[in-house]
C-alpha cells in the first residue's frame, strides 16, 4: 500500500512509519517539525520506500498533490499537551481542527481506501466509569482535549457523508522511546526519566495513588496497522494496555526518591480503557507490559540526557495557568 503518515517524525508517528516499512508498504511522511524531529527517522536513512515532506498539514494547496494515489492515510499530526493549549488555544484549533479538516478532505479527493485518526482519551475528561467504554460521555477539560475531539468529529462526519472508510483510535497514555523530551512540561515518563538521569527526585502529583493506562508505543502503532488492514469503518476504538497502574508503581519500577507536588484540577484519578471493542473488532491486544516497557526505557535512558529537568518550583511556574483556568 501507499501510505501517508502525518506527524510521521513525531513520537508515535515514527514508530508507525517503521512498522509500515517493515511490512513492505510505501510511506510518505508529512511533518512540519514543530514538535516532531528528523532524528526520530534517523534509523531509516538510506532505506528505500519512504519520503519526507516538511509541510504544514493545514496548508491545503501544499499538501493535496502529495495525496495522489494514496491508499492509507494515518493522521497523527497535532499539537499536544495541556498547558500550551490553555495559553494558545487558537494555535491548537488551527493545528488539530483546521489541519484535520484539510487532511481528511485531501484523503477524500484522493479516494483513499482507509483513513485512520489518532484521537485522544482526554476527550473523556473525568469519566464516571472505569474501565471507560467508547460510549462514555465526552467531557473535554481543556483546549487540547476539545480540539482533538473536534478533529474526531470531522473525520467521522466525512465518513458519514462521503463514505470515506474512517476509524478513530482513542489513545490512552502512550509512552516509550522517542517520547518528546523538550518544550512544555508534559508526560510523566519524560519528566521522571530526566529526573532520574540527573539524580533529582521524582515529582509525584498528589499522593501518587492516581492510576494511568500506560500503553507502550509499539502497541499503539500495531493498533493503527490493524485498523488499516481491517474492513472496520466508521468506528471509534479505545487503544489501551489492558490495565491501569499507579504513579507510585511507576516510581517503584524506576527506583529513586520522591517529592510530592499539588494535585492538579481537571485530571482524572484513573484512566483505564475498556478495550473490549478493539479486541473483538480488530483482533488486537497489547503485548508490552508496564514492567517490560520500563525496562526498555531504562536501557535507553541516555536518550533523555538533554531533556529539561523539572523541579517543584519550575513545575509550579509552568502550570500556573493550568490552575488558574481549570480550578472550579
Amino acid at each position: 500500500m501507499k501510505a501517508i503518515v502525518t506527524g510521521g517524525a513525531g513520537f508515535i508517528g515514527s514508530h508507525l512509519v517503521e512498522l509500515l516499512l517493515a511490512r513492505g508498504h510505501e510511506v510518505a511522511v508529512l511533518d512540519n517539525l514543530s514538535t516532531g524531529r528528523r532524528e526520530n527517522l534517523a534509523g531509516l536513512q538510506g532505506r528505500p520506500g519512504w519520503s519526507f515532506h516538511q509541510v504544514d498539514v493545514a496548508d491545503a494547496p501544499v499538501i493535496r498533490s502529495l495525496f495522489d494515489g494514496v491508499d492509507w492515510v494515518f493522521h497523527l499530526a497535532a499539537l499536544a499537551d495541556i498547558v500550551p493549549s490553555i495559553q494558545r488555544p487558537m494555535d491548537y484549533y488551527r493545528a488539530n481542527g483546521d489541519g484535520t479538516a484539510v487532511v481528511v478532505e485531501a484523503a477524500r479527493l484522493a479516494e483513499a481506501k482507509r483513513f485512520l485518526y489518532a484521537a485522544s482519551s482526554s476527550c473523556y475528561g473525568i469519566p464516571d466509569a472505569v474501565p471507560t467504554p467508547e460510549t462514555a460521555e465526552i467531557r473535554p477539560q481543556y483546549p487540547y482535549a476539545l480540539t482533538k475531539h473536534l478533529g474526531e468529529q470531522l473525520v467521522l462526519h466525512w465518513g458519514q457523508v462521503y463514505k470515506l472508510p474512517v476509524v478513530s483510535l482513542r489513545l490512552f497514555n502512550v509512552y516509550g522511546p522517542r517520547a518528546r523530551t523538550s518544550g512544555t512540561y508534559g508526560a510523566v515518563f519524560g519528566v521522571f526519566l530526566a529526573q532520574k538521569l540527573s539524580g533529582q527526585p521524582f515529582t509525584v502529583v498528589g499522593d501518587g495513588t492516581q492510576t494511568r493506562d500506560f500503553t507502550f508505543v509499539t502497541d499503539a502503532a500495531r493498533a493503527f496497522l490493524a485498523a488499516a488492514e481491517s474492513p472496520v469503518r466508521q468506528a471509534v476504538l479505545n487503544v489501551g494496555s489492558g490495565g491501569t497502574y499507579s504513579v507510585n508503581r511507576l516510581v517503584e519500577l524506576l527506583g529513586g526518591p520522591v517529592v510530592h507536588i499539588p494535585k492538579r484540577p481537571g485530571e482524572p484519578d484513573c484512566t483505564f480503557a475498556d478495550t473490549t471493542k478493539i479486541r473483538s473488532h480488530l483482533d488486537w491486544k497489547p503485548e508490552v507490559t508496564l514492567e517490560e516497557g520500563v525496562r526498555r526505557l531504562l536501557r535507553d535512558i541516555q536518550a533523555w540526557k538533554d531533556a529539561p529537568v523539572w523541579t517543584p518550583d519550575t513545575i509550579s511556574h509552568a502550570t500556573k495557568e493550568w490552575f488558574q483556568y481549570l480550578s472550579n
